[in-house]
């Protein structure tokens, strides 16, 4: 079974149906307790880092993530599921992420060529070294949809897609059993659904 957590920023409507359609085996979880009869989990999110820290905590996934993680057991964070597994983000000073990711967040700097937010779709391109599971069968410069103010420069032996808006950044991590994405794969069409459908026979390995 996968996890999808539900701690009331999450956008589970979109991640759910689209696991259903690949039909993959899994549930939207209502509290931590639920974790344990997962194999993996996807953590979703949309909105502020501070505020996804803080409802988290608020509905108990805060240590039990940590034992998961720590654990290296199968994880997909989404957009700002990405980012709170960052040390910090400059979207809410003085508030720590999971910290397994050790780098901070940062905001991108607005410039005729680089709109903040960053709304639409944008390439990823592979990370020069060992294949993450979840690009398998991917082209290379391949189109996601994104949508986010903030961005991780980049954490070497963690990246795994690289993105260009304004600066190039990271938008996908992947180390052990831990991966994340900057973009929204339930919202990228064929691309976001193949690697969705990779992560789930990733997580059954």
């Amino acid at each position: 079974m996968i996890g999808v957590i539900d701690y009331g920023m999450g956008n589970l409507g979109s991640v759910s149906n689209a696991l259903a359609f690949l039909g993959a085996p899994a549930r939207v979880l209502r509290g931590p307790v639920e974790m344990a009869d997962c194999r993996a989990l996807i953590l979703p999110g949309v909105g502020a880092f501070g505020d996804c820290m803080a409802n988290l905590e608020r509905h108990g996934y805060v240590a039990p993530l940590r034992d998961w993680l720590a654990a290296d057991r199968p994880l997909l964070g989404i957009c700002l599921g990405l980012q709170v597994l960052c040390e910090s983000s400059a979207e809410s000073p003085g508030v720590g992420g999971f910290g397994v990711v050790p780098a901070p967040v940062v905001r991108f700097v607005p410039t005729p060529d680089c709109k903040v937010p960053q709304i639409g779709w944008n390439r990823v391109r592979r990370v020069p070294g060992p294949e993450c599971p979840l690009f398998r069968g991917i082209p290379d410069g391949s189109y996601f949809y994104f949508v986010h103010s903030y961005y991780l420069p980049g954490v070497p032996g963690w990246d795994a897609g690289r993105t260009t808006h304004g600066v190039e950044y990271t938008s996908a991590v992947c180390r052990g059993r831990t991966a994340a994405v900057q973009f929204h794969p339930e919202k990228s069409q064929e691309a976001g659904l193949r690697l969705l459908r990779n992560f789930v026979a990733w997580s059954g390995e």
